[in-house]
């Protein structure tokens, strides 16, 4: 199933990285797209909407 979010707060490689690791923790087979500038985050995975945000959210950025 995919998923568009819109995640603020990504400044750099390092935050794309630490959003990558966040969800590859849900599922390691997740297939994850980010554009920085325009803080758009494509997830292809089984794992729920709600988890995946919760998880970027945990990691600090914000989830709009």
């Amino acid at each position: 199933m995919d998923n568009t979010f819109q995640v603020q707060g990504m400044t750099c490689g390092h935050c794309e990285m630490a959003v990558k690791k966040a969800i590859a923790r849900l599922d390691p087979e997740a297939k994850v797209d980010i554009d920085r500038n325009s803080g758009k985050v494509e997830v292809h995975s089984n794992t729920s909407r709600e988890d995946i945000a919760h998880a970027i959210a945990e990691e600090g950025y914000q989830v709009v």
